[in-house]
């Protein structure tokens, strides 16, 4: 993600659109995350507040909400569990995905990575970069290199073109402290560490950091996405309101739009479940739940729906501030491992194929080529 504290702020706060933002301490404590308007007057993360006023006297501080970062990350995480179950968490907003065998079902990886930046523009309100290449070494450098807000990829045959222009800071993992001793070595690009000797660099630096230096400039990179394969596997999705509510119609109508994010995620990942959990944050913090099984399952968004109305009402709450709600379907399965026997009464072509259509709508055309009409909240609409 970028920027990501800030982007997630700039949702509820979209004045500030344009203007230098960073998330952290007015006056004091630190910088935890700064828009990059306020970047180009050298403000960065981890300086301290005190500095980055100094640099930028006009820029708008605000205090962060974990709470919110939390349900952001949680809501862009489930988007990448969709397109493969090999998703390896790196940060609260970032991640190493491996798209192998992703493109008989998705396309080609530019084409996964325009999916995955739509989606989480779409339903999380946040810009998102993405680099595709044969190893995470370059992947995470061309992530580096979209940056704010691309798509960049690298392919086997060009990872040398890429890597041995940029300057020796470019390679991931690489600090300061790193950068100037390669700079007194006369080592300023990444093409003067590769022409250079490995047996130098790891009298430099270390048998294990200089051979290291040395495989990266090649671009030499073995590591694997590592991902944790959960033992019950789940779809869902989480909705933070811009001000906490206690409008429950409007409620009902965020349950709507997380029941169709849930179940358009199950179909791309073809799943289906029979345990829909609505999950509820206070504006006091406190959080519950309740669970409702199924007779079948299902991954229709008029049926999970409905379970999550009836768990709303299930609470009996008088005029609640909710800050926050949660849609998963839980013990999900393989739409292949499931039998499903339509009712004698069902018609031949229904809201399924009406769903599915729409999905095919959307990977053509984007998120929002189609949307429920009670979600558009357009003036004027029939």
């Amino acid at each position: 993600m970028d920027a990501f504290y800030v982007a997630v702020e700039l949702r509820r706060r979209p004045e500030l659109r344009g203007r230098p933002v960073w998330v952290g301490g007015a006056n004091r404590g630190v910088v935890l995350s700064a828009s990059y308007e306020a970047r180009a007057f050298g403000v960065e993360g981890g300086m301290s507040s005190t500095r980055a006023r100094r640099l930028c006297p006009d820029a708008v501080a605000i205090n962060p909400d974990y709470d919110a970062y939390e349900a952001a990350s949680d809501g862009v995480f489930a988007i990448f569990s969709t397109i493969t179950p090999h998703v390896e968490r790196v940060s609260l907003d970032e991640a190493f995905l491996d798209l192998t065998g992703t493109r008989r079902l998705l396309g080609e990886p530019e084409e996964v990575g325009e999916l995955i930046r739509a989606l989480v523009a779409d339903e999380q309100g946040i810009p998102c970069s993405v680099g595709i290449a044969p190893t995470k070494l370059i992947a995470k450098m061309s992530s580096n290199r979209a940056k704010p807000n691309g798509l960049f990829r690298v392919h086997p045959g060009e990872v040398i073109g890429f890597l041995h222009p940029q300057t020796v800071e470019k390679i991931w993992g690489v600090g300061p402290a790193t950068t100037e001793k390669l700079h007194k070595l006369g080592l300023h690009t990444i093409a003067d560490v590769a022409h250079t000797p490995k047996s130098t660099l790891q009298r430099a630096f270390g048998a294990r950091a200089g051979g290291e230096l040395w495989e990266c400039a090649w671009g030499i990179d073995g590591r694997r996405v590592v991902a944790t394969e959960p033992t019950d596997r789940s779809v869902g999705s989480q909705e933070t309101f811009g001000k906490d509510t206690d409008d429950l119609d409007f409620v009902r109508a965020e349950l709507l739009r997380t029941s169709v994010r849930v179940t358009s995620r199950m179909r791309l990942a073809r799943v289906v479940g029979r345990t829909v959990t609505l999950t509820l944050r206070f504006a006091d913090f406190r959080t519950v739940q309740k669970s409702l099984t199924l007779p079948y399952p299902t991954d229709a968004t008029d049926e999970v729906y409905a379970a999550a109305v009836r768990l709303l009402r299930a609470f009996r709450l008088e005029r609640p501030r909710l800050r926050r709600v949660g849609i998963r379907v839980e013990h999900v399965l393989d739409v292949d491992q499931v039998a499903t026997q339509p009712a004698l009464d069902e018609p031949e072509r229904g809201w399924r194929e009406a769903e599915r259509a729409a999905d095919a709508a959307i990977a053509r055309f984007g998120p929002h080529a189609v949307s429920r009409a009670t979600l558009t909240r357009r003036a004027g609409s029939v």
